[in-house]
């Protein structure tokens, strides 16, 4: 019940603040946006991958290791994590469209109000943390 009204609650809003026309985003922007992001993603994968790599043979030959892999394995089989998961999988599928709208409205916005006076410096910050993400969070393993 708390899951529908939130649901509902957010469309209502999401369909009155999305309902005035926003700029449309440069196409150079929403493809900057698109490949940070995705090298972000490829850095968080990267990451887990490794903090899993790294933790497996410790968790392993430990009987807290295999005591809670049998309650992983346990609450994968558990009906009701199973119809959340598929429940939140519809929910963004579903949303997936709202999302990629209010996306590209918020990148129109920051190009037409906010590019213009801190584009520049943004950039300069993000080429410059660049060095420091490829040391610390590669985005290769």
């Amino acid at each position: 019940m708390k899951l529908t009204f939130a649901l509902i609650l957010a469309l209502q809003v999401s369909v009155c603040v999305w309902a005035q026309d926003w700029p449309e985003p440069d196409k150079e922007l929403v493809d900057k946006y698109t490949g940070l992001k995705e090298v972000f993603i490829k850095r968080l994968v990267t990451a887990w991958e490794k903090t899993k790599d790294a933790a497996q043979p410790l968790l392993e030959g430990s009987p807290t290791g295999d005591s809670a892999k049998e309650i992983f394995e346990e609450i994968k089989k558990s009906p009701r994590v199973e119809s959340t998961v598929k429940i939140i999988s519809g929910l963004a599928g579903e949303l997936e469209p709202v999302v990629e709208k209010a996306r590209l409205a918020l990148l129109g916005a920051y190009g037409h109000y906010l590019r213009p006076y801190i584009g520049e410096h943004l950039d300069t910050a993000i080429t410059s943390i660049k060095p420091v993400l490829d040391t610390v969070l590669p985005a290769d393993g």
